[in-house]
């Protein structure tokens, strides 16, 4: 009886502290939310194309939140013509955004990078883009030349954003080196953009093959529980990095790889998140502090490995969707092992490892050149399809070469399906 009673009295002891580490945490977090509340206007970066995309008929459903005593995003930072009109009551409640909003994050020399996969991103979509950009400030300049010089028909489909990096005052260096220089600030990408209610987040060496309205479409396939969407790390459990090396929990049996990640951010910044922290749930700006600070060094993959956690405690938060839709050097370079792209061709490419920059998997490096080099404007067909077979023809001596049919199958029907558009004269 009395081994039961210190058993109980262990167990109490630890939920105990368990507790006050937690809260110890929340002024923290606190803090770091008025960071963007009180002070996040003085701060940002103000670019835009300064050009007004042209909404079309359809719509996400989606609504841009104004919030009492929040500055909003949009009001501020976009030249956009139509915020000039006097708004009824009504329309400022609840504004209906129709613009697709992807982020990405950039530092060091990923500028070349980042800009050829917003081109990719530009290239096959109907529907108007909101890109925020998240980048050192030394960046901003260059991203806003380079973006102000693209061709004025492409300029009505997008708006633009950049923002600095910034992380919470306490704990700031070792959240910008986490894993790669800066990754982890899409961790707190809810807790930044208030205004949006759902976001599309990409790492820089990613290319869309077709239009991005295809990905976001997948928000319509969220259940009630669903606020993220990732694609599995690995398909294949006897080469998968999870399962077999990870010092901490993780989802499913393979984990999840972020480097494709679409979210419900109203949702996010809501919920309470279970945890192995403290019996009590947590929101999102006070789960991130405590969650690294006890797995920081366990974690191998940065936040990536953070998120991993998050959903091995919330997996019904989780929409999962197949890998062709974050297709890595890891689903060829042992054999084809990613089956809905066999069947359906790539749709998304996620170049990771620097694959894009040197000769371990040309048929990665082909696709990016091609999409880097072709001007817009030019015929897709001469200018990036035919180019890009030849050279992939040369990249089958590998495995990921003997795949890259693959890679084209997509593309060839996004340039088809754009080009009997502009037959069509949409």
């Amino acid at each position: 009886m009395r081994c039961y009673l210190h058993a109980l009295l262990l167990c109490m002891v630890f939920a105990v502290f368990s507790v006050l580490y937690v809260f110890n945490q929340l002024p923290v977090a606190s803090s770091f939310e008025s960071q963007y509340e009180d002070g996040w206007t003085d701060r940002r970066t103000k670019k835009s194309s300064g050009r007004q995309p042209q909404f079309g008929a359809q719509d996400t459903g989606h609504i841009v939140r104004k919030g009492g005593g929040v500055p909003s995003l949009f009001d501020h930072q976009e030249h956009d013509k139509t915020r000039e009109k006097p708004a009824s009551a009504s329309v400022q409640e609840a504004t209906r955004d129709e613009r697709i909003h992807l982020a990405v994050v950039a530092c060091g020399p990923r500028l070349e990078e980042t800009l050829t996969m917003l081109k990719s991103a530009l290239l096959f979509s109907a529907k108007p883009l909101h890109f925020h950009i998240f980048a050192e400030d030394h960046l901003h300049g260059s991203f806003g030349e380079s973006l102000d010089l693209w061709p004025s028909v492409f300029q009505t489909k997008f708006n633009y954003t950049t923002y600095p990096i910034t992380f919470p005052s306490e704990n700031a260096k070792e959240w910008k080196k986490l894993f790669k220089p800066c990754a982890s600030q899409r961790l707190f990408l809810p807790l930044i953009l208030k205004d949006v209610d759902s976001l599309l987040y990409v790492d820089t060496d990613i290319l869309f093959l077709q239009p991005v309205e295809e990905i976001w479409s997948l928000l319509s396939f969220f259940n009630s529980t669903h606020l993220a969407a990732m694609a599995p790390e690995h398909e294949e459990p006897r080469i998968a990095w999870y399962n077999r090396f990870a010092r901490h929990p993780y989802y499913g049996k393979t984990g999840v790889n972020s480097g494709v990640m679409l979210m419900n951010m109203t949702r996010i910044r809501e919920k309470y998140f279970k945890n192995d922290m403290t019996s009590v749930p947590l929101k999102w700006v006070e789960l991130l502090m405590p969650l690294l600070q006890k797995y920081k060094l366990n974690i191998t993959w940065g936040d990536q490995d953070l998120l991993n956690i998050i959903f091995h405690h919330n997996p019904e938060s989780l929409y999962v969707f197949p890998c062709q839709w974050n297709y890595r050097p890891d689903h060829c370079i042992y054999g084809s092992n990613c089956l809905e792209a066999e069947q359906e061709g790539v749709f998304i490419l996620h170049g990771n490892r620097g694959v894009y920059h040197d000769d371990k998997q040309p048929a990665f490096r082909a696709v990016y050149e091609a999409i880097q080099k072709y001007t817009f404007g030019d015929n897709l067909v001469q200018s990036l399809l035919l180019p890009l077979e030849a050279n992939l023809q040369e990249t089958k001596h590998t495995y990921c070469g003997r795949a890259s049919h693959m890679f084209t199958k997509r593309l060839k029907q996004s340039i088809s399906i754009l080009q009997q558009e502009t037959i069509e004269g949409r």
